[in-house]
């Protein structure tokens, strides 16, 4: 595993925690020689991750588009940011330069970004592990709601097992090292209910 994109809030949240594991995550990544490939701002949990992954020795590739380095949110710090145009084309270029993706705690940009690549996953357009570091149960309620869009015959158990989930960011790297994507249709049919 080579690269690994990290979704996280452009905010610190409300809890020093999150703060103290996207710190953590971004340490371990250089630590275990594996890139970070983010979002190019130097705010919030995407910042922490960020100047933790430099501070450690890591290779650090941020994606960033052109009106927010406009708005003076980009990483001044990074040895490699990439401006692109859009959101789109950001959000593209992460997928295609990382190996597997993490979602730390954020809002509704993180949550599309990580719920769009695992998407991909199910699709069978790549075969790259999803995952979520559930910090202080940040991601509790949304791992139980996909349970029930499970139990009410939406999403394939296999395919909701495709979103890996940890509290600690050292086992959540070990899962994704060892993961293999199964490929099984998305497509659920009268008799699976």
């Amino acid at each position: 595993m080579k690269r690994i994109c990290v979704f996280s809030g452009s905010s610190a949240g409300r809890l020093g925690q999150y703060r103290v594991a996207a710190t953590r995550l971004g340490t371990l990544l250089a630590e275990r020689g594996i890139g970070l490939v983010y979002g190019g701002a130097a705010v919030g949990l995407m910042g922490a991750v960020a100047d933790a992954a430099i501070a450690a020795g890591g290779s650090v590739t941020g994606v960033i588009p052109q009106a927010l380095v406009d708005r003076e949110v980009a990483h001044t710090g990074l040895p490699d940011l990439r401006v692109v145009g859009s959101m789109h084309e950001r959000k593209a270029l992460m997928a295609e330069m990382s190996d597997a993706f993490i979602a730390l705690p954020g809002g509704i940009g993180t949550f599309e970004e990580i719920f769009e690549v695992w998407t991909w996953t199910q699709l069978g357009s790549h075969a790259k592990p999803c995952a979520v570091l559930n910090i202080e149960g940040f991601y509790d309620k949304l791992l139980g709601f996909l349970d029930h869009v499970v139990d009410e015959a939406f999403l394939k158990l296999v395919h909701r097992g495709m979103l890996l989930a940890s509290t600690d960011p050292a086992a959540l790297l070990d899962m994704i090292g060892s993961y293999q994507v199964p490929s099984e249709t998305k497509w659920i049919s009268s008799d699976e209910r």
